[in-house]
C-alpha cells in the first residue's frame, strides 16, 4: 500500500479533505475558557457532550482527546464486562488503522473480517465463522459513511452473547430506517479530525445509551478513577483522554453549524453521483442503499475492473489539484503494522481489491459548486 507518486503541496490544492475555519460562535467559547485562566476539561466539554447527545438522541455522550482514544476507552471497557486480556474483538479487514489500533491498545486481538465491495463494509454473512470462545465484541465500521447491515450484525450479536460498537468516525448524523448510526449497538465511537462533518481539530466522543457503560468509560477516560473524583481512587486500568475545552469550543460551533454543514455535503455528494453516472460502467459508485441517509463525508470509489491500479487514477487527479487517499486496504495483508498476526495476501481478497483499486476525496462544506463540477470532469477526462 504504498504511493511513490509525487503530489502538490497542500496550498496547491483546489479540492482538499476539510479544513477550520473559526467563527464566531467558537471564538466566543475559546475565549471564555481563556478568561477562565483553565483550559483542560471543564465547562465546554460539558456542554458539547450535553449538545452532542441532544442533537443525535444520543443519552449519553463522553468526550475524549481523539477518535482513537475513543476506541480505547471503549475496548477498555469490555475488559470491564467480561473480557480478559487477550480476547478477540472482530473487526473489518478494511478501514482506517485506528478501527484495529484501538483493539490492540487496550490489551485485545483483532479478529479480521472481509468487507462487501458494493458497500465497503464488514460482511455480515462472514462474521460468525470468525467467532471463537474468545469473541467478547464486534466492531462495525460505517466506512465513508455508509451505514452497516445493521439488522444482520446485531441478531449474530444477540446469538452470542457479544457487544457491538459502532466506529461512526465517518458516519455523524448518517441514518438506517430513519435511526441515526451509533444508536444500534452498545457504544459508538466518533472523531472530530479537519475532514469530519464535526471538527474540534483534535477530539473524539464516545455515545451510548447505556448507563453502565457510560460510568465505565468516564472512568476509563480519566485515568481510572471512581465516579469521577479527583480524588486518588483508581478503580481500574485507564487512561488521560480528556477533551480539553479549546477543542469542545470548536467543537460547539461545528455541532451549531450541523444541519447546514450536511445539506451542503450532501447536495455535492448528490451532484457527483448524477454527473458520474455515465462512468458506472468503469467504477464502482457508493450512492444510498434502500432506508440509507449516507454520511457525506467524502467521494469514494472504486475501479470495477479487479487487475487494474488505481494508481493511474490517483496520479491524474493529484496532477489535476484533487487531494486523493487511497480506501485504507487490507489492514491484515497489506499493511506491516499487523504482520504480527501472521495473516497472507488473499486471506481478505475483497478488502485487498478495494485497497488496489479504490480511492477517495473530500466533499467538504468549503468548496463550491464549481469545485464539484471540475472535479466530475478531471475524473471523466481520466476514463476519456
Amino acid at each position: 500500500m504504498n504511493t511513490t507518486t509525487t503530489t502538490p503541496s497542500s496550498t496547491s490544492y483546489r479540492i482538499t479533505f476539510g479544513h477550520i475555519e473559526i467563527g464566531a460562535s467558537a471564538r466566543r467559547w475559546l475565549n471564555e475558557a481563556l478568561e477562565r485562566n483553565w483550559v483542560s476539561e471543564g465547562p465546554n466539554v460539558q456542554r458539547f457532550e450535553r449538545e452532542f447527545a441532544r442533537t443525535f438522541g444520543y443519552r449519553h455522550a463522553i468526550a475524549t482527546s481523539s477518535g482513537t482514544d475513543a476506541g480505547i476507552v471503549a475496548m477498555s471497557a469490555l475488559l470491564e464486562r467480561g473480557a480478559t486480556r487477550g480476547d478477540e474483538v472482530i473487526t473489518p479487514a478494511l478501514g482506517f488503522v485506528a478501527t484495529a489500533n484501538c483493539i490492540v491498545a487496550a490489551g485485545l486481538m483483532p479478529k479480521f473480517v472481509d468487507v462487501e465491495l458494493e458497500t465497503l463494509n464488514i460482511d455480515p454473512a462472514r462474521i460468525e465463522a470468525a467467532i471463537t470462545p474468545r469473541t467478547r465484541a464486534i466492531q462495525v465500521v460505517h466506512t465513508m459513511g455508509k451505514p452497516c447491515r445493521m439488522a444482520e450484525i446485531l441478531a449474530i450479536a444477540k446469538r452470542h452473547r457479544l457487544a457491538v460498537i459502532e466506529d461512526c468516525c465517518e458516519a455523524h448524523g448518517a441514518t438506517l430506517s430513519g435511526k441515526v448510526v451509533g444508536s444500534f449497538g452498545d457504544a459508538a465511537l466518533f472523531s472530530f479530525y479537519a475532514a469530519h462533518m464535526i471538527c474540534s481539530g483534535e477530539g473524539g466522543m464516545v455515545a451510548t445509551n447505556d448507563d453502565a457503560w457510560t460510568a465505565l468509560c468516564r472512568s476509563i477516560r480519566t485515568h481510572g478513577r471512581r465516579g469521577g473524583q479527583l480524588y486518588f481512587h483508581f478503580d481500574r486500568v485507564g487512561f488521560n483522554s480528556k477533551m480539553n475545552d479549546l477543542e469542545a469550543a470548536i467543537g460547539l460551533e461545528g455541532l451549531e453549524l450541523f444541519d447546514q454543514t450536511f445539506a451542503v455535503r450532501r447536495r455535492y455528494l448528490a451532484r457527483l453521483w448524477e454527473l458520474l453516472r455515465s462512468l458506472e460502467d468503469r467504477v464502482i459508485l457508493y450512492p444510498d442503499g434502500p432506508g440509507e441517509v449516507t454520511c457525506p463525508h467524502a467521494f469514494p470509489l472504486v475501479l470495477r475492473d479487479a487487475t487494474r491500479s488505481i494508481e493511474g487514477l490517483y496520479r491524474h487527479l493529484e496532477g489535476r489539484g484533487i487531494q486523493c487517499k487511497t480506501l485504507f486496504g487490507s489492514l491484515p495483508t497489506q499493511h506491516r503494522a499487523f504482520a504480527f498476526l501472521g495473516r497472507r495476501l488473499g486471506e481478505f481478497p475483497v478488502a485487498e481489491r478495494i485497497g488496489q483499486t479504490g480511492l477517495h476525496f473530500g466533499v467538504h462544506q468549503y468548496l463550491t459548486d464549481e469545485d464539484i463540477a471540475y472535479a466530475a470532469e478531471s475524473l471523466a477526462a481520466y476514463f476519456a
